[in-house]
């Protein structure tokens, strides 16, 4: 397909195709021009065309579809040619488009255009791109529905409660004259707590929303012979890593990504964790733990068959301390050494560790980990190892498909610095400064909201003050 946007849209097209059947009379590329070979481009109807050589020779047959403004995607008069899918006719068709007075759009133009001309917000321009960059079915609703203006729609409510709070302010102030008095601070201070409120509430959801739309990393971790890389394969459901009966068999970083509950989840495999034999393995084992320290989950995988063993303590303690970790006690259909009561009492003895709940992950020190048994070699306990993983990583997205999350880190920037202005806003009250100071907390935090989804301007302002008082009558 090729598109093309502006004013002179319908009039390029015309120098470059002809009315289809125009051959079959005889008219010849001299009369291109004429009236008898002119498209009949109807707004939002598709028509038979054919695209000329210089000769006149039909190359191809295409349909196009015309969008007349402002109903189009950048709110200009857009065509599209939809044509057979040969490198060699689109490129001959762009040239004529070119040579008939087009110019190749810059990237992200149209988008842009559509933009400036006001048929799309910026938030809604950032998510075309999220959208076009999606990997899995999940992603591309997120930004579907940030495209249809989900965050603009989120923020608005707070944005209103703002201008009206800068309208009453500006209005006690401006008008004192037509006994229009300046709201009390107490009831300042009450229509701020909401709108902090509602933009931490939406900033909160950057933590799931990044994820989202970046993926998850997640290391697999262990000594070797625990069989890391039989857990691989299971959970990528393909044999894409080695697995032998001689330990060390992994010496470098094997990864592959899969999708989990609609986001992409990148599995490394690592070199086991021992004393090196040689420089390559060495260097295998100093890159597994570069790629727990990398992750955003990491899977300690323990042989269940056995006791737990003076390399399985190094791990947990060099591993508790790098962010969110889970048990994988392999091998449980044999008979088990290793029991969760064993587990845990071994990492209690870990310096900084605290027996609590996932809920409480975010508190100091090193949170309980969940402790899941499987066998890989008979692919038991695998959906339960993803269930684990989806709850310990995404614990918002566990049971819960709500696709109004923040993705975007311009976004998130951006809301963090509104609810500081705020927060100055509230430091301002409670130091009794002039109103006209406060005034200029509120607008700062409004600055920062209109840069996420558009400018208020001061029309804005000065219309709600006069619908909402009745000054001048």
């Amino acid at each position: 397909m090729v598109r093309l946007s502006g004013t002179d849209a319908e009039a390029i097209i015309q120098k470059v195709l002809r009315r289809a059947g125009s051959e079959q009379r005889g008219e010849t590329q001299a009369g291109l021009e004429t009236q008898s070979q002119a498209l009949a481009l109807s707004p939002w109807r598709i028509s038979y065309a054919e695209l000329p050589d210089e000769q006149g020779n039909i190359l191809d047959r295409v349909l196009v579809s015309y969008f007349r403004k402002p109903h189009s995607y950048t709110a200009e008069n857009v065509i599209e040619i939809s044509c057979h899918g040969s490198p060699v006719l689109l490129h001959f068709l762009v040239d004529r488009c070119l040579s008939a007075g087009a110019r190749l759009a810059e990237p992200g133009e149209f988008t842009l255009r559509a933009f400036l001309n006001g048929r799309i917000d910026l938030a809604q321009a950032e998510a075309v791109r999220d959208l076009i960059d999606a990997r899995t079915l999940y992603q591309a609703q997120v930004a579907a529905q940030q495209l249809e203006g989900a965050v603009s729609r989120r923020l608005a409510p707070a944005k209103k409660q703002l201008v009206d709070l800068i309208s009453l302010l500006e209005a006690g102030i401006d008008f004192a004259e037509d006994d229009v008095s300046v709201p009390a601070t107490d009831d300042i201070r009450g229509r701020i707590a909401p709108i902090e409120a509602a933009l931490e509430q939406l900033a909160q959801t950057f933590t799931t929303g990044k994820i989202i739309q970046r993926g998850l990393t997640l290391a697999i971790v262990g000594r070797p012979n625990v069989g890391k890389s039989s857990l691989f394969n299971c959970l990528l459901r393909q044999d894409r890593a080695i697995v032998t009966a001689t330990p060390g068999t992994t010496r470098d970083l094997v990864a592959e990504t899969i999708e989990l509950e609609g986001v992409p989840l990148r599995f490394v495999d690592t070199a086991g964790v021992r004393h090196a034999y040689d420089e390559a393995e060495s260097i295998g084992i100093r890159k597994s733990y570069e790629a727990a320290t990398d992750s955003d989950l990491t899977l300690l995988v323990l042989n269940g068959a056995e006791e737990v063993m003076p390399e399985d303590r190094e791990l947990m303690g060099r591993l508790h301390s790098l962010g969110k970790l889970l048990m994988v006690v392999n091998k449980c259909d044999l008979p088990l050494w290793l029991t969760a009561d064993a587990i845990r009492e071994e990492m209690r003895r870990l310096p900084g560790y605290q027996d609590v709940s996932y809920a409480d992950d975010s508190r100091a020190g090193f949170a309980a980990c969940s402790i899941v048994f499987v066998s890989a070699l008979q692919r038991q306990g695998i959906e339960e190892l993803r269930r684990a993983i989806v709850e310990t990583a995404l614990p918002a997205l566990a049971g819960n498909r709500e696709s109004q999350f923040l993705t975007s880190v311009r976004q998130e920037r951006l809301l963090r610095e509104s609810l500081q202005a705020l927060s100055a806003a509230r430091k301002s009250l409670d130091e009794a400064v002039p109103h006209e100071m406060l005034l200029l907390d509120l607008y700062n935090a409004l600055r920062f909201l209109d840069e996420i989804t558009g400018a208020t301007t001061i029309e804005d302002i000065l219309g709600n003050i006069f619908s909402t008082f009745c000054i001048g009558k």
